[in-house]
């Protein structure tokens, strides 16, 4: 079987369309169809069924899609090695991460060893969103909750913390807020429930029975904007919040607690590459760590 159709196939069933896997592949979907024809016609089997919706994969696909995979990981292993005696560090890492984190820590810590090392090409996806390591959307990600199934590499990078914001300008004119049942006199800023990626984001269930007006924001940044402008009150991270003098922390013995944890595929966590930029994330957050929580 040639290796080029098979990695096309890979792509196709990882993104679960020919038009995704084309793009990751950057060539043209009509390259990435063809080739996926010729692979079947080589088998003399039908790998994938085809929709206006995208496509899935028939049993003969699965069977190949476990075999192609164990295929991949040696390729890579194999490539680690040859590799691993050379200081420099080559290719391409991609880092997902909760947009919190991503925006506020991240981007700095990152595009700091990016430029440290030249060969390397870090892409960070702050995103309010999951992360699939197995269908290689990334090569290491930050969860919000600590993966339980899969064979993954886990590792807890911090606690942080989180509590209520308003701003300077906004505490000023605005009602007294000293108690939770103050909350009824204005508009709490917090996420849309639907769309909540983790029971971690779960925040505000405790405010509900007092707050009367929400304003719903999918985005870490778009809430600390809404409450820098003065439009209300937040609960942020305490580390995000700490970047702006004019936030001021409020109802202090209301505190929210949560974890980060830093996850990669042991098909590619030995890789040099990965394993530095694995390396460099741990260690720029636990030296960091007093600033994640707030007592």
């Amino acid at each position: 079987m040639d290796w080029d159709r098979i990695r096309i196939f890979l792509e196709v069933a990882r993104s679960g369309q020919i038009l995704g896997a084309a793009k990751r592949l950057k060539v043209n979907h009509a390259t990435v169809a063809r080739q996926l024809t010729a692979l079947e016609e080589d088998l003399n089997t039908k790998l994938v069924t085809r929709t206006t919706t995208g496509s899935s994969l028939t049993p003969a696909g699965l069977a190949l899609l476990g075999a192609a995979e164990r295929a991949e990981s040696e390729f890579l292993r194999v490539g680690a090695a040859f590799v691993e005696a050379s200081d420099r560090l080559d290719g391409t890492v991609r880092v997902g991460a909760p947009d919190g984190l991503g925006n506020y820590f991240l981007v700095d810590k990152l595009a700091a060893f990016a430029a440290d090392n030249p060969g390397l090409k870090i892409q960070l996806a702050p995103l309010p969103r999951t992360f699939s390591l197995a269908k290689r959307e990334a090569d290491i990600v930050v969860m919000l909750d600590r993966p339980e199934e899969g064979k993954l590499i886990c590792t807890k990078l911090t606690d942080y913390t989180l509590g209520l914001y308003g701003a300077d300008g906004y505490i000023k004119k605005a009602s007294p807020l000293t108690h939770p049942e103050h909350l009824s006199d204005h508009l709490l800023i917090t996420y849309i429930d639907d769309i909540a990626y983790s029971p971690a984001l779960d925040y505000a269930s405790g405010f509900e029975m007092h707050t009367k007006r929400r304003f719903e924001c999918g985005s870490v940044m778009g809430q600390v904007e809404a409450v820098r402008a003065g439009h209300g009150v937040g609960i942020l991270h305490d580390y995000a919040a700490a970047r702006y003098p004019e936030l001021r922390r409020l109802l202090p013995d209301h505190s929210f607690t949560r974890s980060y944890w830093l996850v990669s595929h042991p098909d590619t966590h030995e890789t040099p590459r990965v394993k530095a930029v694995h390396r460099h994330l741990v260690t720029s957050i636990r030296r960091a760590r007093k600033y994640f929580l707030v007592r």
